[in-house]
Order: structure tokens, then sequence, then C-alpha cells
């Protein structure tokens, strides 16, 4: 029997300007049902956002990804989402918007450990 376990992920992608449609990738989603296990790891390029938009708010992405990392921990920083069980925070996080920052599609993979998981896609898609 494999110790490894099905896992979804999803990109944390900044938007600054919705009707160029570019963006800069800042984060990743892990869900893994198995092991409990949702979280966001993320990293903001600031100078590679601001040469995408030279006016982007920079407080404000920082505060949305604080509050999407806020999400997956759980507890008083997930506000309204506190008491969802990890599934649900996930596909939550990773539901359809038009805001500056926005989940990229869902993929999926086998893993040992979730929360390294995420940290290796961090350094691989987003640094």
């Amino acid at each position: 029997m494999s110790d490894r376990h099905v896992f979804e992920y999803a990109l944390v992608r900044v938007v600054p300007r919705v009707e160029r449609g570019e963006c800069v990738n800042a984060g990743v989603l892990v869900y893994c049902r198995a092991k409990s296990y949702v979280g966001a790891h993320t990293h903001l390029d600031e100078a590679r956002l601001l040469a995408l938009d030279p006016g982007v708010d920079l407080p404000g992405v920082r505060a949305a990804l604080r509050a999407v990392e806020g999400v997956c921990t759980g507890g008083d920083a997930a506000g309204q989402a506190a008491q969802d069980d990890p599934g649900r925070r996930f596909r939550w996080l990773i539901a359809p918007r038009s805001t500056i920052v926005q989940p990229g599609p869902v993929h999926t993979g086998l893993t040992v450990d979730p929360a390294a998981e995420g940290q290796r896609l961090l350094d691989l898609l987003v640094r």
C-alpha cells in the first residue's frame, strides 16, 4: 500500500487589470482530503506586479493574500468559514471570481506530505 495520497492544487493569481487579463502567480492552494489538509503558500513578487501595473494597490493585494492564508488556516483567521471543513474552505477559495486575486484551474497529483508539496509547487510555479 502506498503512502501517497491524492491532492488538488490551484495557483493563486494576481490580475491587476482584469480587462487586460495579465497575471502574476502569487501562491498555491493545496487540498488533501485523506489528510484533512488545506493550505496556502504565497509569495508576492512586487516588482513583477508593478511592471504590469505601476498603480496597483500593493497593500490591498497583500491583505487579500493574507485573507486566503487565513481561510486555509481556519479558526478566527477564517472569518465566516472558521467552522467549515478543509474541503469546503478549499472549494470556496477556488470558486471563480473577477477580483484582483483569483484562483487558477485545479490540478491533481499524489503526495506523501501535502504541506511540503505546497512549498515545492510554490518554488516551482511562483518564485
